[in-house]
């Protein structure tokens, strides 16, 4: 598999996010949303960036579980109750993508909503990645 990230001269330079990302591959993993969840099924995490936090390793959890790692991200988007606190904490966002995702950013988007399906959440992310079949050389 192999993803080339396009980021053309004339858009602005992208931060935190790549503007295009082609992939080759074989195998598609489709990544349902993913809240600040714990295992029990209660939302954990007082504030943006800590559910954030949460919300991208249960993300990253079921991308591993399917066989992929965040460099397969070609696609991530990031629906948030209040696009106003999630620009105001953008920076501690970044940090905490890069400690778990590094710094190879796939498309994203960013979707301001009215609420999410559990009313406590903040922030729900899913995504697209791309894999080899482990069984094609």
């Amino acid at each position: 598999m192999s993803l080339h990230r396009t980021n053309p001269e004339g858009l602005a330079p992208p931060a935190g996010f790549s503007h295009a990302v082609t992939a080759t591959g074989n195998r598609l993993v489709f990544l349902a949303g993913q809240t600040a969840l714990n295992a029990d099924g209660v939302i954990e995490g007082d504030g943006l960036t800590a559910q954030f936090d949460r919300a991208l390793g249960n993300l990253l959890a079921a991308l591993h579980a399917s066989g992929g790692t965040p460099a397969d991200l070609t696609r991530v988007t990031v629906y948030t109750t209040d696009v106003a606190a999630y620009r105001a904490r953008a920076a501690a966002l970044g940090r905490v993508w890069r400690a778990h995702a590094g710094r190879d950013y796939p498309a994203m988007a960013l979707i301001g909503v009215v609420r999410l399906w559990d009313e406590e959440a903040l922030v729900e992310l899913d995504g697209i990645a791309v894999l080899d079949d482990p069984a094609t050389p």
